[in-house]
Parts: C-alpha cells; sequence; structure tokens
C-alpha cells in the first residue's frame, strides 16, 4: 500500500468498526484487515497522528452510544407525586387601589380679593360653619355703599314718577269733565289725546323707576353676598387635610373658583377604591370580605368590606378595569387618605374539600422511546427518529372540567379522570373521581427510561 492511499480519505464502515474489537493487532505477524482499512504500514508498526484520531473518534462514539443503551434500558424512570390531601380553599382576587374618606370637600372662594387672614392649619379639626379664611373687605365694602346709594336713588325717582303720573290723571280728568259741561264744544280732540298720551308716558316712566329699583336692589344684594363669601367657612364637620393659601395671597375667581383647602368629613371611616380586571369581575360581588396591605404597615393585615361594584369601565393602557368600594373601619387612625393598597378579595369559601396541587394537573406523561431490536445496527443508534407515542396509551385529555390526572401502579403510569372545582392557582379543588386522601399523582418525571 502506497503513501497516496495512505493519506486519501476514508469512511469506517459498520463491519471495520466491528473488526477493530474482534482483530486485535499483533506484532511481527500479517497486517490485518483494520491496517489495510487504516492503511498502515506493516513495516512501521508506529501509528501517525491522523490514524490516532481516527482510532480514539471510533472509541469515543463507541463509548456514548454503550453509555446511552446502559441508561436507558438499566434505570427505571422516576417520577415526583403530589399528595391528595383534605382542607379549606380560600379563592381569592388581587387588586389594588387608594384609600380615601367617605366624604371629602374641596372648599374655595368664589369673590377675587387678598387674603386677609387664615385661622386653620394642617390637621385641623372644624365644626360647620367655623371660619377657615377672611379676605381683606375693603373694596366690596365700597361696592356694596355704592350701590345702596343707587337704591336710594332709584326709589326717590320712583315718587317722583308716581306724582308726574297724578299730575297727568287730574289733567286729563279735568279736560274730560269740561267737555262733558260744555257738551262736548271744549277741549278739543287733539286736547284730549295729547292730555291721555302724557298720562300714559307718565305712567311708563313710573314702571321704569320701579324696574330700577329693582335692579339696584338686585346690585346691592350681589355686594353684600360678596361680601359674606368673603369670609370663608367650613361646610362639614371634619379635619383639614390641605390648605393651598397664605396670609397675603391674591386669589382671583373669575372662570374657576380656587381651592383653598380639602378637609374629611371622618377618618374614622374610609373606604378603599380598588381597580379590578375585566377577567376577575364576575367574581366579585357586594358584602364580599377582603383584606388588605399599605407599605407602611407591611406585616399588618386590614379588614373591608366591599359595598359597591360600579358599572362604569376605566380602560389604562388597553386594560379595562371596574372601580370597586370596600368599607374600612379606620377607628385607630392608623391609615391616611391616599396610601396605596393592595387587597386580597375573598370571592369563595370552601371547607373541608379534596385538594391537589396545580403542577399535578399540568403533568403530561413524555412520549416512550423506541426500543432497539436485537439486530439493530450500531449506525442506526446513531441515526434521529421521529417520536413513537406508545400503543395502548391514553393521551391527557382536559374538556370543561374533567382532567385527566396520573398516578403509579405497579411502577406503570395510570390515567385517572377526575372533575375539578374551584382554585386558588395553587391548588385545586377534586369534586369527583377515583381519588382519595392520600393518593399520589404524579406531577413531574425526573428520570429518563
Amino acid at each position: 500500500m502506497t503513501d497516496n492511499k495512505a493519506s486519501s480519505p476514508h469512511i469506517i464502515s459498520e463491519e471495520e468498526i466491528k473488526a477493530l474489537y474482534s482483530e486485535g493487532y499483533e506484532d511481527n505477524k500479517a497486517p490485518s484487515p483494520l491496517s489495510e482499512v487504516l492503511g498502515l504500514d506493516t513495516k512501521d508498526h508506529r501509528l501517525p497522528p491522523k490514524k490516532w484520531l481516527w482510532l480514539a473518534a471510533a472509541g469515543l462514539v463507541l463509548v456514548i452510544i454503550g453509555f446511552s443503551i446502559y441508561n436507558g434500558n438499566g434505570r427505571p424512570a422516576s417520577y415526583d407525586t403530589q399528595t391528595v390531601s383534605r382542607g379549606d380553599l380560600s379563592v381569592t382576587v388581587s387588586a389594588t387601589g387608594t384609600l380615601a374618606p367617605l366624604k371629602e370637600v374641596e372648599v374655595g372662594i368664589e369673590v377675587s380679593g387678598t387674603i386677609k387672614s387664615v385661622n386653620v392649619d394642617y390637621n385641623d379639626q372644624v365644626k360647620v360653619g367655623q371660619v377657615l379664611a377672611r379676605l381683606d373687605t375693603t373694596r366690596l365694602e365700597a361696592q356694596a355703599l355704592q350701590s345702596k346709594a343707587a337704591l336710594e336713588s332709584a326709589r326717590a325717582k320712583v315718587q317722583q314718577v308716581e306724582a308726574t303720573a297724578k299730575e297727568a290723571e287730574l289733567q286729563l280728568a279735568k279736560q274730560l269733565h269740561v267737555r262733558e259741561l260744555s257738551g262736548g264744544k271744549v277741549p278739543s280732540q287733539y286736547d284730549l289725546d295729547a292730555a291721555k298720551a302724557t298720562l300714559a308716558r307718565a305712567r311708563a316712566d313710573l314702571a321704569s323707576a320701579k324696574a330700577a329699583v329693582s335692579q339696584a336692589k338686585g346690585t346691592l344684594d350681589v355686594n353684600l353676598t360678596d361680601l359674606t363669601k368673603a369670609v370663608v367657612k367650613s361646610p362639614i364637620n371634619g379635619v383639614v387635610l390641605a390648605r393651598s393659601v397664605e396670609p397675603g395671597q391674591t386669589v382671583a375667581s373669575q372662570f374657576q373658583a380656587p381651592v383653598l383647602f380639602t378637609l374629611a368629613e371622618d377618618l374614622t371611616q374610609m373606604e378603599l377604591q380598588v381597580d379590578v380586571d375585566e377577567a376577575d369581575v364576575g367574581l366579585v360581588r357586594p358584602d364580599q370580605h377582603a383584606q388588605f396591605t399599605v407599605d407602611a404597615y407591611p406585616d399588618r393585615n386590614f379588614p373591608a368590606k366591599i359595598i359597591q361594584v360600579r358599572y362604569g369601565s376605566e380602560t389604562v393602557d388597553g386594560v379595562v378595569t371596574y372601580k370597586t368600594v370596600l368599607r374600612v373601619d379606620n377607628s385607630a387612625l392608623a391609615l391616611r387618605p391616599g396610601m396605596t393598597a393592595t387587597a386580597l378579595i375573598t370571592v369563595e369559601q370552601k371547607n373541608d374539600v379534596l385538594l391537589v396541587a396545580n403542577n399535578a394537573l399540568r403533568f403530561t406523561p413524555p412520549a416512550s422511546p423506541q426500543k432497539k431490536n436485537g439486530n439493530g445496527s450500531l449506525l442506526d443508534a446513531l441515526l434521529p427518529h421521529p417520536p413513537r407515542s406508545e400503543s395502548g396509551r391514553e393521551q391527557q385529555a382536559t374538556t370543561g372540567k374533567t382532567q385527566q390526572v396520573w398516578t403509579l401502579r405497579n411502577g406503570e403510569l395510570t390515567p385517572i379522570t377526575i372533575t375539578k372545582g374551584s382554585t386558588n392557582g395553587i391548588v385545586t379543588e377534586i369534586v369527583a373521581g377515583d381519588v382519595s386522601v392520600g393518593a399520589e399523582l404524579v406531577s413531574r418525571q425526573v428520570g429518563k427510561p
């Protein structure tokens, strides 16, 4: 065999690999078929470096195949299981929101001016009618005096017009009397019509003067009302939550009344407004109980009760939620308005029911590997094959509340059909099925067969 043949590439066949282990290489003997395959020189018993690589690769492949066959056929599959137990199940819905007083009032002012004094501060308790702040009323008082003088002038005008109207009436009555005595000869018809027109104008002036009196009175009432509103009073019994005004500050209310104070009626009773996801709102109803936590007291749970589930929806970033209001007892005044709370609403409570962990419901038996025939070749073990489902094994099926789970009987996976009930996301109630307390249901495979 020449050097050119020895250096040319050659693919090792199955028979040649078997010959590698059936015939050893012996010194001072004729070359073996393996030597011919690998192009070894019989005169030089040292293997070239490339031939060592071929032998190492072939040996590694055989070791891997042997290990795979041993690992696949030598060890049985093993599984983790979950035990069916009996206990209580609480189904909850999680939602977040903020705390707020039952009644919160923003106190503003309807007149413009300069703040003269502020009589309350943050957290002060206030009563209905208590003065919170005052405006400088110098300008308003001047306007009220001006309006009062205008009213007096209008009333005097009415008296003057009334006298004029009375005079016109007497003049007309005199001319009518003269006409009657003269047999209709005097006064002339023109003079009689002129007297009638004078009386009509006097009566019109009287009506206008009376209207001017009403107008002046209305202006005065407005100015007096502004004087009253220049004193800001509390509309409720409560506590001052916020104050946004200082003495000397100018407020303008031409377009919108500025808010000076925010008052809460009673902080011992509060409400928690949470946003319930549209997927959970069908489970939430009034009178259900809940617990919530706030960041200020992370290790403390506060009780609450649902009083309202609103029909109006709110959409934020494509997420649809429904505002749900919970009543909170805050007798200790530990909670404050505006705190962010995370609530767990108990939508269903069941006692003494069969329970199983949810991972047992998610288990699906793996497809069994294809078994090797006795006459199978080593190359077949290296080639990939499509998976084959084991004949006779039932596939896992889920239809509505019906669920197929698996248990081990004599080391073999056996399917069991159950009917599911409520779930809290961790465990699920078993309503019906051939399972009992203490049964072991497969949750996952930990060893390959």
